[in-house]
């Protein structure tokens, strides 16, 4: 199968990932009101779904040391697509917190093994093209926030044609695994100490990224008299930059070094937030939350990118490469919901009276991504286990 056709349907289940997610974590507010739910009881349904998609991943984890990661990646489009509709048209507050926490367990699914295709093609290519792929999520973040923008006068329940896009993009033409012998493929050995300080790293971004998307909006609508159809500025600001940011993200690399890089942008990330936390109106906050985007843009594809060079190491058959991968990226993944965690979760939590104070927690540990950059230019040997 041509590369080129897998590369394309890749980079649609990615767009198509952040599309659905965008779309609901946009409408937060208008869930929130619905179901009127406090910003506690809103936090502890963001775990619930954090929790289902921690556990999504691990049995991706667990399922790639013997089965394709194309057919992963379809089973967890397929479970968004189911939930979706649950979440727009539910007819009751049991019904709507299913549906958050099926669409969990498929969110985990289709993060772990969307990577695990990316980090596969990225092989087959021989180059970096991870900065591409998470480029297209991005890209599917900005228009599902700018549908929200557009479309904020239709009723909640019209977000359920959503599920029509993992639909299509489970047909599509994933890149196929050559697992070889199934006893070869099955003795995954995980790399698991050196890749713990980039996963450090990736935590952060999380923290700071989701942070963005599940209170952005809420920010502008409970901390100034924000319209409601611009609320969703706040993560389509913050996409939009960082889509751009992730557009140069291989040049920028090729030319400074990934150390630089992501100094800069951890640097340029509290700067950031702290105009955020202390902004006097709403665009001033946009513009904060913009210029983030554009600070921490290049952190997640470069921490795949590195996880996966690490698992593969050298001269292994390719069909045990690619099971160690898959089995590293998945597990990897983990890092992601505790960033998740510590966004959505910690920022509603401690930001619960004031969601200035509830970014300012983000606005400090996102420097910690300085003395971690050096760890994203990793020296792979044959012998690295965990």
């Amino acid at each position: 199968m041509p590369l080129t056709r897998a590369r394309v349907a890749v980079a649609a289940a990615f767009f198509g990932q952040a599309l659905v997610l965008l779309s609901l974590t946009t409408r937060l507010p208008e869930f929130q009101d619905k179901w009127h739910l406090s910003d506690v009881t809103l936090s502890l349904v963001l775990l619930m779904m954090i929790l289902l998609a921690g556990a999504g991943s691990v049995v991706a984890e667990a399922l790639a040391k013997r089965r394709d990661s194309a057919l992963l990646l379809r089973a967890g489009l397929l479970l968004v697509a189911l939930a979706v509709p649950l979440i727009s048209t539910a007819p009751s507050t049991p019904v709507f917190v299913a549906g958050v926490g099926l669409y969990g367990v498929g969110l985990g699914i289709v993060d772990a093994s969307t990577n695990m295709q990316a980090v596969a093609l990225e092989h087959r290519y021989g180059r970096p093209i991870l900065p591409s792929f998470h480029g297209a999520w991005t890209l599917g973040g900005v228009v599902g926030a700018a549908l929200t923008l557009l479309t904020a006068d239709l009723p909640l329940p019209a977000t359920a044609v959503l599920a029509v896009v993992p639909l299509v993009a489970a047909f599509g033409a994933f890149l196929p695994r050559d697992h070889g012998p199934t006893e070869l493929a099955a003795q995954v050995a995980v790399p698991w100490r050196p890749i713990i300080l980039v996963g450090i790293a990736m935590v952060l971004f999380y923290m700071v990224d989701t942070a963005v998307q599940t209170w952005g909006p809420l920010f502008l609508d409970h901390t100034f008299s924000t319209p409601e159809r611009y609320v969703s500025l706040s993560a389509l600001g913050y996409l939009l930059a960082s889509g751009v940011v992730r557009i140069a993200g291989d040049s920028l690399v090729r030319r400074y070094g990934a150390v630089l890089v992501l100094r800069a942008g951890a640097l340029l990330g509290a700067a950031a937030l702290a105009l955020v936390v202390f902004s006097t109106s709403w665009p001033m906050a946009v513009a904060g939350f913009s210029l983030l985007g554009a600070g921490v843009a290049v952190v997640a594809p470069l921490s795949f990118s590195a996880a996966a060079q690490i698992a593969g190491g050298e001269g292994f058959d390719p069909a045990v490469r690619q099971a160690r991968v898959d089995a590293v990226i998945a597990r990897f993944n983990q890092f992601n919901y505790v960033g998740a965690l510590l966004g959505s979760v910690l920022t509603g939590l401690i930001g619960a009276d004031s969601l200035r104070i509830g970014f300012a927690v983000p606005m400090i540990l996102v420097l910690g991504i300085i003395p971690l950059a050096p760890a994203f230019v990793p020296r792979v040997v044959a012998s690295v286990r965990g």
